[in-house]
């Protein structure tokens, strides 16, 4: 196990070198240990320490604002302690847990590290929470992530946020919400975003291979599956699209995530794609906001706050 001495020792040499925009070797090394597996308490081990412990650090917060009648649809603004009054891109992030857990608010500073950094990046941040499985089963999440949105669009100008300029990123389960989302739009031709993000979902659900999480959310019929399959849809997408995998993700998040790139450039509309070099399926959110910019640096650019 990576003791605390060793974090914090990482942590330093995080505080010395800035322009670091990698995994660092030694934590490089660690994530490899874990391997190939999705574990937030040992990879939140090694990232703890290079974040700030203050929830929403550097940024004011309004908590737990209701964008549905139900307990977990809350969401959390993220803005400048002292705003210009200029209207700011938004960033909204849908976290991950397998459709069956997973909150807003993890285990601290995660995943305030996201909007923290957003806001420090230009970005007006928006964390929400959906309904979980197996009470709320398809399209629950997805219908949630919609629901949100459209509660976006209508009040982030009084924040001094751009209802033009929204982003929506999800990961994992999350993303896959997103994805669902986002092929819903494209079948209707709708543009209610700028752009969306989806870091390490699936995009072809089939009952012969789900887990149970999967079979939890999606129940036995197949048509379910068929329906939450963004594979299909997301070429019709009007709106640009950013799909990323880390190297270390469990290998059907790898195949999946490049077969989905590969079907939209067929289609003429190659997405920002981006293969993280020495992360893990955790990680990679984990260390945003963190002198790792990996992922962080590649939001940038797709969203042009950075050339």
């Amino acid at each position: 196990m990576f003791k605390f001495a060793g974090a914090a020792a990482l942590c330093f040499a995080f505080a010395l070198s800035p322009a670091v925009a990698q995994v660092p070797p030694e934590l490089a090394a660690k994530l490899r240990e874990i391997g190939r597996v999705v574990d937030p308490p040992k990879t939140g081990e090694l990232y703890r320490p290079l974040h700030d412990p203050m929830p929403y650090a550097g940024a004011h917060a309004q908590t737990d604002l209701k964008y549905g009648p139900d307990d977990r649809q809350l969401l959390d603004i993220a803005s400048p302690k002292e705003p210009d009054g200029k209207p700011r891109p938004v960033l909204i992030y849908v976290h991950g847990g397998g459709f069956v857990r997973g909150d807003r608010v993890g285990a601290p500073p995660f995943y305030a590290n996201v909007m923290s950094w957003a806001v420090k990046n230009g970005f007006l941040g928006v964390n929400m929470t959906y309904r979980l499985a197996p009470k709320n089963p398809w399209p629950a999440g997805r219908d949630d992530v919609a629901r949100a949105v459209e509660f976006v669009r209508r009040n982030i100008s009084k924040h001094d946020g751009d209802p033009a300029r929204i982003y929506l990123m999800g990961h994992s389960a999350g993303a896959m919400h997103v994805a669902a989302y986002v092929a819903m739009l494209a079948e209707k031709g709708e543009k209610p975003l700028a752009g969306a993000i989806m870091v390490s979902a699936f995009y072809d659900f089939r009952p012969e291979d789900a887990s149970a999480a999967e079979k939890a959310y999606l129940g036995e019929n197949p048509a379910n599956y068929a329906a939450a399959s963004s594979i299909k849809s997301l070429p019709k997408a009007t709106f640009p699209l950013m799909l990323v995998h880390a190297e270390l993700d469990p290998q059907l998040f790898v195949t999946q995530a490049q077969e989905m790139n590969k079907i939209l450039c067929s289609a003429g509309k190659c997405p920002h794609f981006v293969a993280l070099k020495d992360h893990s399926h955790i990680s990679e959110t984990y260390a945003i906001g963190t002198a790792d910019t990996s992922l962080s640096d590649e939001i940038l650019k797709f969203t042009g706050m950075r050339k």
